[in-house]
């Protein structure tokens, strides 16, 4: 570092993160631009762009877009360097079309949101259990959603398929279609016959949904051990299982502290409800924004407690009698059941064994 650049001080940096290159931006405490560059995506390129940063000064923090995606590997560098990353939002429309668009000027914005404190929050870690929940999840959720498309498939072909064969298929229930399906012996010499490729092709989506059907299980052999090792407290509650646990656990983050207060994690679930007021009317309406799949784990949860629980039973009993729809019942359990979560992942977290 130069005489002069040891002078600046304190200087912040943006990153604009993309596949094969990241441009980032640095700053100085009142918001002068002190240079941009483009670096490769590389870990070479990492290595050379936290030093491009530091020779403007002592580099305190990094505002990073993309932190889960393109900004990954460089957002793990940048910690292992001792830089606090903070993960920035993309600028709003308003911002955008005053200031236009390109590389350098949204890692400018980016260094400027970092330094401000708006729209920021600190990135997951991507170097933990949750994130091995993450992945395997990720390949979970694939195949269940490649299996119901070859499930409807399998339907929408018995429905044109020759009388002969939708006689023989009709009525099955899904498990015994599946295994039926399977096993025909169709003539492959004969394949120019509707019957014939209907056949085959009914054989070879049933065998892909068998295949996928144990792929899944095999996840899920995988996944119930990971998920219980990390917060046995968490599966162990009322109405979640494995699944929902895994979602609310990867919706957290490895490092849930991040999570500043219990109206924080509603909030990233989508279930905090938002004020809707006007004059002499007071309500509150639903948050569609947050997390979709957390959102739809604290969903079944409710469905699943308004089945068995007593207690959820008697309040939405309580609650109905009020005057309040189902839908507004649901959305305070959904709220309650995120503030319970909370207070269970932040306190019963298992740390790895070393």
């Amino acid at each position: 570092m130069t005489s002069e650049a040891a002078a600046a001080g304190e200087v912040t940096g943006g990153v604009d993160t993309h596949q094969d290159t990241h441009t980032a931006a640095v700053i100085d405490q009142v918001g002068r631009v002190l240079g941009t560059r483009e670096f490769a995506a590389t870990p070479a390129g990492y290595i050379a762009m936290l030093a491009w940063m530091r020779g403007h000064g002592r580099l305190a923090r990094a505002g990073v877009e993309g932190t889960g995606a393109y900004g990954a590997g460089l957002v793990r560098m940048l910690r292992s360097n001792g830089v606090e990353v903070i993960e920035v939002d993309r600028p709003n429309r308003r911002t955008r079309r005053l200031q236009g668009k390109s590389d350098p000027i949204d890692a400018v914005q980016a260094a400027k949101t970092a330094l401000a404190g708006g729209r920021t929050s600190t990135p997951k870690h991507r170097d933990g259990r949750v994130e091995a929940v993450r992945n395997l999840r990720v390949a979970r959720r694939s195949a269940i959603d490649q299996r119901a498309d070859t499930q409807r498939q399998i339907k929408s072909l018995i429905i044109t398929a020759p009388d002969t064969l939708r006689t023989i298929l009709r009525g099955l229930s899904i498990t015994k279609l599946i295994v039926v399906c399977a096993n025909l012996r169709p003539d492959r010499a004969d394949t120019g016959t509707p019957a014939t490729a209907a056949t085959i092709a009914l054989r070879s989506l049933a065998r892909r949904h068998e295949q996928l059907s144990a792929e899944i299980t095999d996840l899920d052999e995988l996944l119930g051990p990971l998920v219980a090792a990390i917060n046995p407290a968490l599966v162990a509650a009322n109405g979640i299982g494995t699944d929902t646990a895994g979602q609310l656990l990867v919706t957290a983050g490895e490092n849930h502290d991040r999570l500043t207060s219990e109206a924080a994690f509603a909030m990233l679930c989508g279930v905090a409800p938002l004020p809707a007021s006007s004059g002499r009317t007071n309500r509150h309406r639903l948050n569609r924004g947050g997390d979709r799949q957390a959102n739809a784990a604290l969903y079944r949860t409710v469905l699943s407690r308004l089945r068995w629980d007593p207690r959820t039973r008697a309040y939405a009993e309580r609650r109905t009698t009020e005057g309040l729809t189902k839908k507004d019942i649901i959305r305070c359990l959904k709220r309650y059941i995120a503030r319970e979560i909370y207070q269970i992942i932040t306190t019963n977290h298992t740390p790895p064994t070393t």
